[in-house]
C-alpha cells in the first residue's frame, strides 16, 4: 500500500459524511487539508473518487468500490481496539505454565489460587510434564512460565527464585526397626535396604545419582517410581526409603509417620522458581509476578 493511511481515513469519512465540511468537524482538520488530501488520493490512485455538486460529494463508481474496502477496514480496526480496551479493562489475557506434577501440587497451586482470586478472566493452560520437558518449550517460546529447580546453565532463560528446597531419604520407624532386627544395627541401608527414587528420565533422579556418586553410595536394592507423591505414599506404607523433597513431607516428619536417614555428607540445597524468556513478558506475566511479589510481602 503506497498511500498513507491518514489518506484513507480522510476518503473514509467523507464518503461517510457525503460532505467535506461535515468530515472537517468530524476530523478536526481544515476542509483545504482534507480537499487537497482527497486530491493527492486521486492522483496517486489515478482515478476520480468523488464528484462535486452543490449539496457535497457522491462517490464515483471507482469511490464506491474502494469505500466498500476501506469501511471494512476501518470497522475491523474499530473492533480491534475494543477488544484491547476489554482486555485491558478486565485483565484478559492467556497464561501459559509448564511444571512437574509434584511442583504443582506442593508450590504452584497457592500461587494459582490467589492469581485466580485477582484475574479471574485470564486464561491459564497448564502443561504438566517433566522438568526437562519445560525447560525445552521454554527455549521454544511454547510457554510462558516454567516452575523448575534452577538449572546450572539457564541462558537464555531468566529465573525467579520461588523457594529452597532439601532433597533427604525419608521412610517409616517401623520399616527400620525390621530392617535392622533383620540385618543388624550397624547395617548399610543403601545395600540392605530398599530405595525408592524417581526414573531416570527425571532431572531430580540425575541430580541425585550426582549425590550418590560423589558419595560412594551405591543401592543395591532400587524401586524406581514415576512421580514423587507415589514416593511418598509407598515411604508411608513401609515400601521402603524414599528419597524425597522434605519439605513436601514436613508434616509428616513432625507427627512421626516418617522419620529422615541421618547422611554423612547432606545433598545440597536446591533453589525453585520460574523460569522464562528475556523479552517476552507479556501483561499476564506481569500480573502473576504481581501476585508472586504480593504473597512473599506477606509471608
Amino acid at each position: 500500500m503506497e498511500q498513507n493511511l491518514s489518506q484513507y481515513k480522510i476518503f473514509y469519512e467523507v464518503a461517510k459524511a457525503g460532505n467535506i465540511s461535515k468530515a472537517a468537524k468530524e476530523l478536526y482538520i481544515s476542509q483545504p487539508a482534507i480537499s487537497k488530501s482527497i486530491s493527492k488520493l486521486e492522483d496517486s490512485l489515478d482515478v476520480a473518487l468523488f464528484t462535486r455538486n452543490s449539496r457535497g460529494v457522491q462517490l464515483t463508481e471507482e469511490g464506491h468500490l474502494l469505500f466498500h474496502h476501506t469501511k471494512a477496514a476501518f470497522e475491523e480496526l474499530g473492533r480491534g481496539e475494543q477488544e484491547l480496551k476489554r482486555v485491558k479493562d478486565f485483565h484478559i489475557g492467556h497464561l501459559k505454565i509448564g511444571v512437574s506434577n509434584t511442583l504443582c501440587k506442593y508450590i504452584l497451586l497457592p500461587y494459582l489460587k490467589k492469581f485466580i482470586e485477582k484475574y479471574p478472566h485470564i486464561k491459564i493452560t497448564i502443561e504438566s510434564q517433566s522438568t526437562s520437558h519445560t525447560v525445552t518449550m521454554l527455549e521454544q517460546h511454547q510457554i510462558d512460565l516454567g516452575l523448575v529447580a534452577e538449572p546450572s546453565n539457564r541462558r537464555p532463560l531468566l529465573f525467579q527464585p520461588v523457594m529452597d528446597i532439601q532433597d533427604v531419604f525419608v521412610t517409616t520407624k517401623s520399616y527400620l526397626d525390621n530392617l535392622y532386627l533383620r540385618e543388624g544395627t550397624e547395617a548399610d541401608l543403601f545395600q540392605t535396604g530398599n530405595i525408592l527414587l524417581l526414573d531416570k528420565n527425571n532431572m531430580t533422579r540425575r541430580y541425585i545419582d550426582e549425590y550418590m556418586s560423589e558419595n560412594h553410595i551405591v543401592p543395591n536394592q532400587l524401586l524406581e517410581v514415576t512421580t514423587m507423591d507415589l514416593i511418598i505414599e509407598f515411604a508411608k506404607i513401609g515400601l521402603g526409603i524414599g528419597c524425597v523433597i522434605k519439605e513436601f513431607v514436613q508434616e509428616e516428619l513432625d507427627r512421626g509417620d516418617l522419620v529422615q536417614i541421618p547422611l554423612e555428607n547432606d545433598i545440597k540445597m536446591r533453589t525453585v522458581g520460574f523460569a522464562y524468556n528475556s523479552g517476552s513478558v507479556s501483561t499476564a506475566m506481569e500480573s502473576f509476578f504481581e501476585v508472586m511479589k504480593t504473597m512473599s510481602a506477606d509471608e
